[in-house]
């Protein structure tokens, strides 16, 4: 039974990190997102939190998403008078979202999903073994 546990935590794992790179995803396709008016906010970098769940079926600690939230820092300002979201000063707001961060949590993000690909197919490997034995 402990071959399936080792799946069904590792399977945790990878749903987190898939939910994980789809924030990831949403925050690179809307770096450049800015206001339509004047003053308006422009996109905000949204982050994602984990947290350990006990599985009472399992009797084991699976990760969940705790929640998605968003990055209180400040937005990039550039100058632009002559863009139609800029404001008194001629300043436009852009997301607080840097590419090299989110590419690098990315490459966190699927290096943890393959890991725990490979924990399964280890597992999968192993059970199959135990079974060729047992014939």
């Amino acid at each position: 039974m402990e071959f399936f546990d080792s799946m069904f935590i590792s399977a945790s794992g990878m749903r987190a990190q898939g939910q994980r790179l789809r924030v990831i995803a949403e925050n690179i396709a809307n770096a450049e997102s800015v206001g339509e008016t004047p003053g308006q906010d422009p996109y905000r970098r949204k982050v994602i939190a984990f947290k350990n769940y006990l599985d009472r079926g399992l009797q084991a600690d699976v990760v969940k998403v705790s929640k998605v939230g968003t990055d209180p820092s400040e937005f990039r300002r550039r100058y632009e008078p002559g863009h139609p979201a800029a404001d008194d000063q001629g300043y436009v707001s852009y997301p607080n979202v840097n590419s090299l961060v989110e590419m690098t949590d990315m490459r966190e993000a699927q290096r943890s999903y393959e890991a725990n690909l490979k924990v399964i197919e280890t597992s999968r490997a192993m059970l199959s073994r135990a079974i060729d034995i047992l014939r």
